[in-house]
């Protein structure tokens, strides 16, 4: 196994608000790593950071060895926590749109995931439900050949069947060269996938470990250590 994220004293402020205080973590290749912690706790803003959507105020990361920069950009994939295709765009449109943008978009997988996912190549966005447009961006952001893939709540707002479809796929899409980071708080739903875990609050980690390791240690269920973490947040 090799290293496919490492992070060291990252810092962000907003103005004279710090949204990230110094999170250092590292993550292997082969690995799922469940980014945790209540709304405003700082997951977005790491995220961007490493997807090189955001510039950190302080400390220093790395994807794959490469230092972060515009080199990692393209090694990461990013599944932002809202919407960003264009109301007209079909399914087929969007896959163009991502193969124009992306060199490393693999089309004949993500008309594979669009038949896996049971999305209509034709369907437009603006006609989707919302657990629909999650699956249809979920199969773009997959369908690149990235080593780092980043998922911002990507269970947000979706029924418990379009969930489960979500999760088998990030099962699915997992590979030993490559390493996934999913941010969320709905951690009952989706613990089961994760290697590792890391809970942030107020822009510090609080907990992180081996998921297996925390729960043999502690006796309770990752969802369980959460809430007994963050309450009722």
């Amino acid at each position: 196994m090799s290293v496919i994220l490492e992070t060291h004293d990252l810092r962000k402020n907003y103005f004279a608000k710090p949204a990230l205080r110094g999170v250092s973590l590292s993550l292997e290749s082969g690995r799922i790593l469940g980014l945790m912690g209540p709304n405003g706790s700082g997951k977005t803003t790491f995220l961007k950071i490493v997807a090189g959507l955001q510039k950190a105020s302080g400390g220093e990361f790395s994807v794959a060895g490469t230092p972060g920069g515009h080199r990692t950009k393209e090694l990461v994939s990013f599944l932002p926590d809202r919407n960003i295709l264009f109301p007209w765009m079909t399914c087929l449109d969007a896959i163009g749109f991502y193969a124009d943008f992306f060199g490393d978009f693999d089309r004949a997988k993500a008309l594979d995931m669009l038949s896996f996912m049971k999305l209509d190549p034709s369907e437009r966005v603006k006609t989707m439900s919302k657990g629909m447009v999650e699956k249809l961006n979920l199969t773009l952001s997959f369908s690149r050949r990235a080593r780092l893939f980043l998922l911002d709540e990507p269970l947000g707002g979706v029924d418990p069947v379009a969930r489960e479809r979500i999760v088998t796929t990030i099962i699915k899409t997992w590979t030993e060269d490559s390493a996934i980071v999913v941010s969320t708080h709905l951690v009952n739903d989706v613990e089961r996938i994760f290697n590792d875990v890391a809970m942030i609050d107020e822009g510090e980690i609080v907990l992180s470990g081996d998921a297996e390791e925390l729960r043999q240690a502690r006796g309770k269920s990752i969802d369980q250590i959460y809430l007994d973490t963050f309450g009722d947040r």
